[in-house]
């Protein structure tokens, strides 16, 4: 993998119940296809440049309610994995995130 690529996993939950809900998982499950590939219902692979992955999750978390929905970013590559939890955080891990 070149070091200017990034591996993302992209896993989201998001509220819908209203109408305004389901409006915000077609868009986010729009962006995230346009992205990467969906492996599951609501997770994606990504590989991205660097400032496209800055971009992918700014624009992720403007289309999200933090109240309600729930979005993870797994950044994998040759450094250590990490994490980035916006929106309803169920569980953050305290240990390592090995993966």
């Amino acid at each position: 993998m070149s070091a200017r690529l990034r591996h993302l996993i992209v896993a989201y939950d998001v509220e819908t119940i209203s109408a305004q809900g389901r409006r915000r998982l077609r868009r986010i499950a729009d962006l995230c296809c346009a992205h990467g590939v969906r492996v599951q219902r609501s997770v994606f692979e990504c590989v991205l440049e660097v400032p496209q992955v800055i971009a992918f999750v700014d624009r992720l978390t403007r289309e999200m309610d933090t109240k309600t929905d729930n979005l993870r970013v797994y950044h994998l590559g040759a450094t250590m994995p990490r994490l980035e939890v916006h929106g309803r955080a169920v569980l953050t891990p305290r240990d390592p995130l090995v993966i």
